[in-house]
């Protein structure tokens, strides 16, 4: 199968790829993942991707596009994947989708992890980090025993700037305005299924199982 996984900052998508990944024997692709290689391995794309950070600009679609499509070409063609980060707005769903055209594969499913925006908001805005050891902590879910200081190392404990409530809503807002548009793209082929993202990593991660089996 060729899975995409859609979900906002905090929906837990990224704990639900790697649950995917193990439960039905997925590929992880994380875009992410394979910007930091190019620029470690110092490639082509690497080199261009380089180019426009240091100009403080975005990576074009066509670059990000490129270097996906050319990490799934060179896989197993029995291997099945689960992209993670990609693709994240229109221009790019639709480039992935030509570029699968006429070829073995195709995006089979693809699933949107919704979660409330009050939820993303407590789930992201109550995180903490120690500056010393760089232990997560939450102030709901998992607090420190002493608050603002690390259970491990007696550090103290900081937001980073994008946990602040207001940044958070700020890219939660950025999150949809980008993402609509390419829920609907999924909607209108046929291969978006919905699943409710609340509650635990295991009861999400097998609604989303249940769905891929549906869509499948």
């Amino acid at each position: 199968m060729y899975i995409i996984l859609l979900g906002a900052p905090g929906a837990g998508k990224g704990t639900q790829v790697a649950y995917l990944a193990q439960n039905l024997n997925l590929v992880h692709i994380a875009s992410g993942d394979l910007f930091r290689q190019a620029l470690e391995q110092d490639t082509e794309l690497g080199r261009q991707t380089r180019s426009y950070m240091e100009k403080g600009a975005l990576v074009p679609d066509e670059v990000t596009t490129k270097m996906v499509l050319e990490h799934l070409a060179a896989l197993d063609g029995e291997s099945g994947v689960v992209l993670d980060g990609f693709p994240r707005n229109l221009p790019q769903a639709e480039a992935l989708d030509k570029a699968l055209d006429g070829s073995s594969r195709a995006i089979d499913g693809v699933v949107f992890i919704k979660v409330s925006p009050e939820v993303l908001l407590r789930r992201l805005s109550g995180r903490w980090i120690c500056r010393n050891c760089q232990v997560p902590y939450h102030e709901v879910d998992s607090p420190p025993r002493v608050k603002g200081r690390c259970d491990r190392c007696g550090g103290e404990l900081y937001q980073r700037p994008d946990d602040i409530a207001e940044t958070v809503k700020k890219r939660l807002k950025v999150y949809s305005a980008e993402t609509a548009p390419l829920i609907d793209y999924y909607i209108r082929t046929g291969r978006l299924v919905e699943v409710d993202g609340e509650g635990s990593v295991e009861d999400a991660g097998k609604r989303v199982i249940a769905a891929l089996e549906r869509v499948r």
